[in-house]
């Protein structure tokens, strides 16, 4: 396998881990949802945290049995979703607890880790999946500017996604697409990283 990569994502609803080949192939998909009491609207922060640090090691065990099952295991970087979206005090204490977990796994292992945003995040996997349906090709996405709504459960964006050559190779090696850097911005104040090399702001 040439390359390997492990994402994290703690957002305020699930505890997500998943590996992907440099192909884009998803090798584990694991998602643990926090429980919401009956009657309760949502999670506060503070039990978000806790339910996501309670959930991190059952994740991990299902990381570790995937890699064992491979015949080359090793990791090739490690990526976490670190804020909400590429907007200044985008700031949500539930990430910490992946924050924490990536950085582990990526010092442990002497891979690198890179942090993204969870919009950021929603909006490469709807790009995956047109890709995976054979719509477009991953190049077509990536060296053309597009829009992308993101409607989530406290914000709508439409966001216009741009070629950055400020981050990132204009090509990605052959059968790895590790080489892109996403930069988003969102109203036009911070620059942050997805994980393809493109300018994003409010469109």
């Amino acid at each position: 396998m040439s390359a390997l990569f492990l994402g994290i994502d703690t957002s305020n609803y699930t505890t997500s881990a998943a590996l992907a080949d440099g192909e884009g192939r998803i090798l584990l998909n694991k998602k643990l949802p926090l429980p919401v009491r009956e009657g309760e609207r949502g999670l506060r922060q503070s039990d978000a945290v806790f339910h996501h640090v309670k959930n991190l090691p059952e994740a991990a065990r299902a990381v570790r049995d995937t890699l064992s099952a491979l015949e080359d295991p090793s990791l090739t970087a490690v990526g976490v979703s670190s804020v909400p979206r590429d907007a200044e005090g985008s700031y949500m204490p539930c990430f910490l607890a992946g924050v924490s977990a990536a950085e582990m796994a990526a010092g442990s292992m002497g891979v690198p880790l890179y942090r993204f945003s969870h919009q950021a995040g929603h909006v490469m996997a709807a790009v995956s999946s047109v890709c995976a349906s054979g719509g477009e090709t991953w190049a077509a996405w990536l060296e053309t500017p597009f829009l992308a709504f993101h409607v989530s459960g406290g914000t709508t964006d439409l966001l216009l996604a741009e070629p950055d050559e400020e981050r990132g190779p204009a090509r990605p090696s052959p059968g790895c697409r590790s080489g892109f850097m996403r930069r988003t911005r969102s109203c036009s104040r911070c620059a942050c990283r997805w994980k393809a090399r493109t300018r994003t702001r409010a469109a």
